[in-house]
């Protein structure tokens, strides 16, 4: 899709032709199997690498197309977000030290964009989630300023008719309306492609599928989202709602979003993956398609498949069916699409030959494994490991068993024999791979995250901690050493960079408020059990209209109690507010000139938290 200049499907025109192209597409893709067309051999590896750019307070920074700009070059391109790039490393045949060459491009495109980026003062973080994003930064203004983008956005609100409900529940749970696709956003990953031979495609497809839990639940780095532990994966959750055309009233007409991991074994033929997909869900946009795909195999051309391409782009399975052309030659691949950014580049070239060597390792009894595994099972074991992370028991085999037992038993032995049976040097098998039996043995990225932000938050406000927590992740990444070699931050954690301390840094988002209409002694006893000093008082429309302070109602206590006074005989109504963004100076000006040691914190009239002197 980003190859291609994009329009909203809506003329009757438009989509009978997009229709045509689509199923010659498909006509087309057969007849290529069917005539031995698709390239087997060599095998190939990619990579795509998703990234952040902050600023010098490591929050997002809205300068991705300037810096895209300054890099100028071809693997770079963008992102929905306006404060993500994307790198697309160079497809590399798999063999001897393919693994250790494809870390070191990495590390060159890397370094070139943080070239480019420290000249608009910005830095990249990997990570599936960046800690320090907020509400404010998911809004349509943040999305990068791209026709495909907003197209697509369009189209996918025109098919939900209503904005996107989002509700996920972790140890935190988060609960939000939204009117855009920009949630999707949030998220940055590390996608990886394998080819595959269009002879052995459904069986390997069918293997992707059953071994995704355990291969994601080593690799979960997203744990956070708005200051939240929800998933040890959040990326799972936020992306599956963040794009669903689903509107909630059609939920039991259209059995699964178009972020899917699938609902049944693959038995068919290639193409019947991609007729499944064109089946279950709509085309969203089209482009202008020149050609027919079928007559292009008839003049002894390779078709591109654009309108299947573009279709498929539309389509997010975390295990994609992807088809290209490379050098005149067609070829069919497998792009895993969960395992999320970050923490270091290592890690990531680790997840990729981890994923790899398991692949192409596959025993010859699971050639059928859909005869001998519960699809259900395999489902359950992906949200598992999205939800826990390295906690999690799978199914396996008609057993329970520990994602540690499955891993260090089963998968890595297997990882190392499918590697060796294709000749990978043995340099890159035992440093990569002992990263990952490490990391089993340690920690994963999630779990360094969620004990330092745990640590860090024993000692300072939420936005604070998420702050110095991405500047200690920035700067481990910045070694490349694996995550599971870091130590976690503990609560006196601080950061050498200079972060303003503004009002959300110290106000107490966990307040208390009353309605003007409550009675004043149960509000005065409510003071007394909770230690608070000050009241915020708000209306039906969760407006702030009052404050009410111990100060001003300590002398009153005896004529309060057994009457029937409210809380709006005694509340201020002209009541000194402060942002959110505004600095620490000048609360405490605003306080000292108004002789006040209370202020509550407001966006418009909505009261989002207090600040005392105490916090000050």
């Amino acid at each position: 899709m980003g190859n291609l200049n994009v329009r909203k499907l809506s003329k009757k025109k438009d989509k009978a032709n997009y229709i045509h192209q689509l199923t010659k597409d498909v006509e087309a893709l057969e007849l290529m199997i069917e005539r031995e067309l698709i390239e087997k051999t060599p095998i190939r590896i990619g990579a795509e690498q998703e990234f952040c750019l902050v600023d010098n307070e490591f929050l997002p920074k809205n300068n991705a197309l300037k810096v895209l700009n300054d890099i100028d070059d071809e693997h770079f391109t963008t992102e929905i977000g306006s404060y993500n790039l994307e790198i697309n490393l160079d497809p590399i045949e798999l063999k001897e030290d393919c693994f250790s060459r494809m870390h070191l491009q990495l590390n060159a495109l890397l370094s070139k964009a943080k070239k480019a980026a420290e000249k608009d003062d910005s830095k990249i973080v990997l990570t599936g989630i960046l800690p320090t994003l907020s509400s404010k930064h998911i809004g349509i203004d943040n999305m990068t300023p791209i026709e495909r983008y907003r197209v697509l956005n369009e189209a996918i609100k025109k098919s939900r008719k209503q904005d996107f409900h989002i509700h996920i529940k972790g140890v935190d749970e988060l609960n939000l309306l939204h009117d855009s696709v920009m949630l999707e956003g949030c998220n940055t990953s590390f996608q990886s492609h394998l080819q595959i031979n269009p002879d052995d495609f459904v069986k390997s497809y069918n293997w992707a599928q059953a071994i995704a839990g355990p291969v994601l639940s080593a690799c979960t780095n997203s744990p956070l989202l708005f200051g939240k532990e929800l998933w040890s994966e959040t990326r799972i959750a936020v992306f599956t709602q963040s794009v669903d055309t689903r509107a909630n009233s059609f939920l039991l007409h259209e059995n699964q979003s178009r972020v899917s991991f699938g609902d049944h074994w693959q038995t068919g033929s290639i193409s019947d993956i991609f007729k499944d997909n064109i089946t279950r869900f709509r085309s969203l946009v089209t482009s202008e398609f020149n050609k027919d795909s079928v007559q292009m195999l008839d003049n002894g051309e390779i078709p591109e498949l654009q309108a299947l391409n573009l279709h498929n782009g539309t389509v997010y399975r975390w295990n994609r069916v992807c088809y290209g052309v490379g050098k005149g030659k067609p070829h069919l691949r497998i792009e895993n699409r969960y395992i999320a950014s970050g923490p270091t580049p290592k890690d990531e070239i680790t997840n990729l030959m981890f994923w790899v060597g398991i692949m192409v390792g596959r025993p010859k009894e699971y050639d059928t494994i859909h005869e001998s595994m519960d699809f259900k099972d395999v489902k359950h074991n992906f949200f598992i490991a999205a939800r826990y992370g390295m906690m999690a028991q799978f199914r396996w085999n008609g057993k329970t068993i520990s994602s540690q037992n499955l891993i260090l038993d089963y998968f890595l032995p297997m990882a190392y024999r499918g590697l060796h049976s294709l000749k990978i040097s043995t340099n890159d098998i035992e440093d990569f791979l002992g990263v990952i039996e490490n990391r089993v043995k340690t920690q994963n990225g999630s779990e360094w995250i969620i004990n330092s932000y745990r640590n860090l938050l024993k000692s300072k406000k939420a936005n604070e901690a998420l702050q110095v927590l991405t500047a200690n992740l920035y700067l481990k990444q910045e070694h490349d050493y694996p995550v599971s070699t870091w130590k976690v931050l503990n609560e006196n954690a601080s950061t050498t960079f200079n972060i303003k301390k503004k009002v959300h840094h110290v106000m107490s988002t966990d307040i208390f408020s009353v309605d003007e209409k409550d009675s004043l002694e149960l509000v005065l006893n409510i003071m007394k059990w909770k230690k608070i000093h000050h009241m915020p008082v708000i209306d039906k429309y969760k407006d702030l209209i009052g404050l009410l302070s111990w100060t001003d109602i300590k002398n009153h206590l005896d004529e309060i109690e057994e009457s029937n006074k409210c809380v709006q005989d005694f509340m201020i109504e002209n009541i000194i507010t402060i942002h959110k963004e505004d600095a620490i100076e000048d609360a405490k000006t605003a306080m000292a000139n108004h002789n006040i040691s209370c202020l509550p914190v407001v966006e418009g009239k909505k009261l989002i938290g207090i600040l005392t002197s105490n916090d000050l």
